[in-house]
């Protein structure tokens, strides 16, 4: 007997945007929505059209270049937002709007400030208004996990009619546990006359570390939609870890009646690229993606898993897309073979001059590095793509760094303010610390550095540094990011990115769901 479809739903490019400092260009949108499309994820909700005029064109954008899955865009419950989202998505091949309202208590008395009578009927006008674009649209009424299930019944029941096609039931501040939540899923699923009319979906946040788990008892529940996002991102704690989601009902398929589509072989893929482009780095025991998610320490550990794989191991790290770093390129290959690996790894360039960009970049990279692997590759073009954004507005020219034992750490710098050359140089505690006070001295930011954290792209002692700075200034949190194998040049260049963010000022709203 064939297994029933668990639709995955992404939501890494608008409830992952959330994340603080996590904002995403139009173009790293497009790379994110292609490789989401190469993993056969069915719905990518691309963002939230009415919160600016960047997000409705990165929207409008991602559903022109996806063509294999599905395009949602997020809408809340008012005439103005369902229209932009829906002229945002109007261009997918398979369009889906998706509009909310929140439906407890605390949040219709003291957000809305609407009556529950009220809330009902905005949430049957949006639906209307939504069905005017697509026959595909999506109903969540936000914070269910803290709503009167009577009430619920009563709104999802009406929205139905009115023509939404799925009900999403979002968890919104992560307060539910598995055995309620899979509870309410099915309460609903039995008292709503029409629930058969609608696909079920999940949305679990986990600020209780239980996103995956709520979302795994409502699929045992009957729930066949899960929305999710890479690594887990997200506001607060993040939300439902789609590698993990997956991995979870692939790996126990004794007990799921149902199974996904989902290329498992492009997770580590999309995990890398994500973390990447939002410069939040995955931790080295998260599952399925960490770095030790697969590595056996105990001498009891590897001794079983020489002898036979499946004593430790649940799944194989290849199924999920671990391979052995593979050397790719060295400083004499050639342009085609620059592209071929690009395309072989999935990276897509939109023009022949970033491409020539790209190749200047990979071959002086190439003279630093005597091994080039994918993952170089992967930070090369991240880079790249954050030295040409539109808010690009302080360059580095030049860095020297001094540290000597017993003598105090100084840095000299060479800036460009739009075109125009500035130096400086400072002392500091160390090079690092030298390097940004002598930025700060020609930029004068006054932004507090909330993180500072530094990783290995690959092994070797020549590998080249990733590093990623948080920056905070009036209440806006920017991540910066930059690679190079000297990491006092990757510090700098993390540093001067996460200003040139700081300098574009992007006006939007986050919804919460």
């Amino acid at each position: 007997m064939s297994k029933e479809k668990l639709i995955i739903f992404d939501t890494t490019m608008r409830d992952g945007e959330q994340s603080p400092g996590a904002s995403m260009t139009k173009d790293e949108k497009l790379r994110i929505a292609r490789q989401l499309e190469r993993m056969h994820v069915d719905i990518i909700e691309a963002g939230f059209p009415a919160a600016s005029d960047g997000d409705f064109e990165s929207v409008k954008a991602v559903a022109a270049a996806v063509r294999n899955s599905s395009v949602c865009g997020l809408a809340r419950a008012n005439e103005k937002d369902v229209r932009r989202c829906g002229e945002a998505v109007r261009g997918a091949k398979s369009p889906r709007v998706h509009t909310f309202i929140a439906t407890s208590p605390i949040h219709m008395e003291k957000k809305l400030r609407m009556e529950p009578s009220q809330v009902v009927e905005q949430a049957v006008r949006a639906v209307q208004w939504a069905r005017e674009y697509t026959d595909d649209v999506e109903f969540s009424p936000e914070d269910a996990g803290r709503s009167d299930i009577d009430f619920l019944c009563r709104i999802i029941e009406q929205v139905i009619k009115a023509g939404a096609t799925t009900i999403n039931v979002p968890d919104t501040v992560g307060y539910t546990l598995p055995e309620h939540f899979g509870g309410l899923i099915r309460q609903l699923r039995e008292r709503i006359p029409n629930a058969d009319k609608a696909v079920w979906s999940v949305h679990c946040h986990n600020d209780l570390g239980l996103a995956v788990a709520n979302s795994l008892s409502a699929v045992l529940n009957g729930a066949r939609q899960v929305e999710c996002t890479i690594n887990g991102l997200g506001e607060r704690a993040g939300n439902a870890s789609l590698e993990e989601v997956v991995m979870a009902v692939r790996t126990r398929q004794d007990i799921f009646p149902c199974d996904t589509g989902i290329d498992a072989t492009q997770i580590v893929a999309a995990s890398k690229l994500v973390s990447g482009i939002t410069g939040y780095p995955v931790q080295p025991n998260k599952a399925i993606v960490g770095a030790n998610a697969f590595a056996h320490e105990s001498g009891i550990h590897q001794d079983g898993v020489l002898k036979h794989r499946e004593t430790y191991e649940i799944m194989s790290a290849e199924t999920v897309g671990w391979t052995t770093n593979r050397l790719t390129l060295g400083k004499l290959s050639g342009r085609n073979a620059f592209r071929s690996r690009l395309q072989e790894i999935g990276i897509e360039l939109p023009s022949e001059e970033a491409f020539n960009a790209a190749f200047t970049r990979f071959k002086a990279l190439a003279d630093k590095k005597r091994e080039i692997f994918d993952e170089d590759l992967q930070a090369l073009i991240t880079e790249e793509n954050l030295e040409h954004v539109e808010s690009e507005h302080y360059h580095l020219v030049s860095l020297t760094a001094h540290s000597e034992t017993g003598e105090l750490p100084f840095a000299k710098i060479v800036l460009s303010e739009n075109g125009s050359e500035r130096p400086a140089q400072a002392n500091g505690s160390g090079p690092v610390d030298a390097s940004f006070k002598a930025i700060e001295s020609l930029v004068g930011s006054g932004a507090e550095l909330l993180l500072y954290s530094v990783n290995n792209i690959t092994s070797g002692t020549d590998s080249q540094g990733e590093v990623t700075v948080r920056l905070s200034k009036a209440g806006r949190i920017v991540n910066g990011q930059g690679a190079d194998t000297d990491i006092v040049v990757a510090s700098a260049k993390a540093y001067i990115n996460a200003l040139n963010k700081l300098h574009f000022k992007l006006e939007r709203v986050n919804p919460q769901l």
